[in-house]
């Protein structure tokens, strides 16, 4: 029989994506019958090998979820917050084990997609597959027309310069700007950083939209399921 390399199996599995999944084996929180293993590229028979984490048995689901939800300022994208804080786990009714494609930190709203597909998250999040991220920023006062093309060519963060963005402003008065900013890579905290480099705050930042997907109607707190067009637009699921 064909193995499954185990980083693959963790993620099909809803345990986290891909690249995650390594993180996990790495720090040798993953056994394979009884056995632990830190190796990467380590492989298993899905049908006879027993895999844990962390203590907890690991299976393939029957079947697979995908979810959209309108994260709200508050909750933490985690399925457990070591500081007590509420998580978007909290909102979501469902039984299946479910991780989130990316992240959007504590203080950021907006769309995020929750999946137990560990391929279709790889295709929705790794930078090779080139997945637009679209954010609404909201600062105080009038910005610079120069500071939008710093933000546009990429700004410079501890010394390395930041992929390159789309930025369109969208509509300011003395008080406040509302800008769109588009990007494909999504590193941590990477429109705040972005911000802070021109030294400016950031009052308000919420994702509308990841590839195709658009948060449309739905309210803060509210979620569900992609519709098959969502997904054939978004990775040309069949």
């Amino acid at each position: 029989m064909k193995k499954l390399r185990l980083n693959k199996f963790l993620s099909n599995s809803g345990v986290a994506s891909r690249r995650k999944c390594d993180e996990i084996i790495a720090s040798g929180k993953v056994t394979v019958n009884g056995k632990v293993v830190t190796e990467i590229g380590s492989q298993i028979n899905e049908k006879k090998d027993k895999v844990m984490v962390e203590g907890k048995a690991v299976c393939l689901p029957s079947s697979f979820v995908y979810i959209k939800l309108n994260k709200p300022k508050g909750y933490a994208c985690t399925a457990s917050d070591e500081k007590g804080r509420k998580t978007i786990y909290d909102l979501v009714d469902c039984e299946e084990r479910l991780f989130s494609i990316g992240r959007l930190d504590y203080n950021t709203e907006g769309l995020i997609i929750l999946t137990n597909d560990g391929d279709f998250a790889n295709k929705v999040s790794h930078p090779r597959y080139d997945v637009e991220k679209e954010y609404r920023v909201t600062i105080e006062g009038k910005i610079k027309e120069s500071e939008l093309a710093v933000l546009r060519k990429g700004v410079v963060v501890d010394s390395q310069k930041m992929p390159p963005a789309k930025v369109k402003l969208l509509s300011q008065d003395e008080n406040v700007s509302k800008i769109s900013v588009v990007i494909n890579e999504g590193q941590n905290r990477q429109v705040r950083r972005m911000f802070e480099a021109i030294g400016r705050e950031i009052k308000l930042l919420k994702r509308v939209r990841i590839g195709s997907v658009r948060l449309g109607g739905l309210s803060r707190g509210q979620w569900r399921d992609l519709t098959e067009d969502e997904l054939n637009l978004l990775v040309g699921k069949k």
